[in-house]
């Protein structure tokens, strides 16, 4: 088994310096076409891998480089991964036409510079695009009902922000955006179901980000559960403690009773499954509850969704598939998750995921954008629903 796993890391380090050598040899062919004699190819390999690798340098340096240059350098590998997607996408297309003029017998120090020069602008458009998109948040609202009473509440407006990923990337300017259209929406209880930070808690205290977080408020309080992200990182008692002393708790395989009128479930997120102490199922979790209250469950992973139906559970809240962030990645969660983003009613079951707040690695998002949910729940005690 260990050796399985040994070739599997060999396999994937495989591809991912192929892939990188592709891109790499195409910029290296371009640029002596348009840089002329200052062109230095050996100086350029140097450059061209220490930014290839720039984000496996800021994860394994982290330790002994200084924080500001370990955090440079996860700067540049979070962008160089959009770099990559856009460089597998467009270079085949590219060598396509290169192989078609080659064959038309075009000199290709006609066709390289041109050829090389359209890509680099698609590239920038790309970029700019998806910036605009990743940091322009927008406010999606859902609006359900529950056939079930909440004491006298008729109706209650709920804001999710999921997978907010605080760190070197995503800090306190596009936080104060999120506090900013929270507070516009005056929501009765605030939601974060989970990856609030990006694996190290260490930028979210450096740069006090908890001061920026504290003023989201709301009078039912605002509560979180952990994402895969904070188990990556290894800090979940450091989390959990700066959570609290801003007035979130998070929630890890708990319920909490609302008012005495709804339940929230918190569950630990499905990487604690291979963690110490695991996490405990959804009907043990909500075992002895009132199922005639209503029930809204935060899973960060919108993984089995029957088994929340099944459970009794009226409202599930999910995040983590940043609806593939950059597509065509949509494709793939699709794939993946019967839902990826969006809206599904499953019995009587209202499952929605969000695409995200922030984002992980480059702070790009093409074919989906930054999003806060606005939930509008309606509660009555007919036997028919309306969406």
């Amino acid at each position: 088994m260990r050796n399985g796993m040994v070739l599997r890391v060999i396999l994937i380090l495989a591809i991912v310096v192929g892939i990188n050598g592709y891109i790499g040899w195409h910029l290296k062919v371009f640029l002596s076409h348009v840089g002329g004699t200052s062109f230095h190819p050996g100086l350029y390999w140097i450059v061209f891998w220490l930014v290839a690798l720039s984000y496996l340098i800021a994860w394994f340096g982290s330790r002994v480089l200084p924080s500001s240059v370990s955090r440079l350098f996860k700067i540049i590998g979070s962008y160089w991964f959009a770099l990559i997607q856009f460089g597998v996408l467009l270079l085949p297309l590219t060598d396509l036409v290169i192989a078609v003029l080659h064959f038309a017998s075009v000199s290709p120090m006609t066709y390289v510079p041109i050829l090389g020069w359209i890509d680099v602008v698609v590239v920038l458009a790309l970029l700019l695009w998806g910036s605009y998109n990743a940091r322009t948040p927008v406010v999606r609202k859902h609006e359900i009902t529950i056939s079930k009473q909440a004491g006298e509440w008729k109706q209650l407006r709920v804001a999710v922000a999921s997978d907010i990923h605080l760190g070197v990337i995503v800090g306190n300017r596009h936080l104060r955006k999120l506090v900013k259209q929270v507070k516009a929406m005056k929501p009765d209880l605030i939601l974060l179901p989970g990856d609030v930070i990006d694996d190290d808690i260490k930028p979210f205290i450096r740069y006090q980000m908890g001061q920026t977080m504290q003023e989201l408020q709301a009078p039912l309080g605002v509560y979180a559960v952990l994402g895969n992200h904070e188990y990556h990182g290894g800090h979940i008692p450091a989390f959990v403690e700066q959570m609290e002393q801003i007035g979130i708790r998070v929630l890890m395989d708990e319920v909490v009773h609302v008012e005495e009128r709804l339940y929230l479930v918190g569950r630990k997120d499905k990487a604690a499954e291979h963690a110490a102490g695991g996490r405990k199922p959804l009907v043990s979790l909500i075992e002895g509850i009132d199922l005639a209250q209503p029930i809204i469950a935060m899973d960060h992973q919108p993984y089995q969704l029957d088994v929340a139906a099944a459970a009794g559970v009226d409202v599930n809240l999910s995040g983590h598939t940043h609806r593939g962030q950059i597509t065509p990645n949509h494709l793939f969660t699709r794939r993946i998750f019967e839902l990826d983003w969006g809206y599904l009613r499953k019995g009587n079951l209202h499952a929605i995921v969000s695409s995200g707040f922030g984002t992980w690695g480059p702070p790009i998002r093409l074919g989906s954008q930054s999003e806060i949910i606005e939930l509008i729940i309606h509660f009555t005690s007919n036997d028919r629903e309306e969406d």
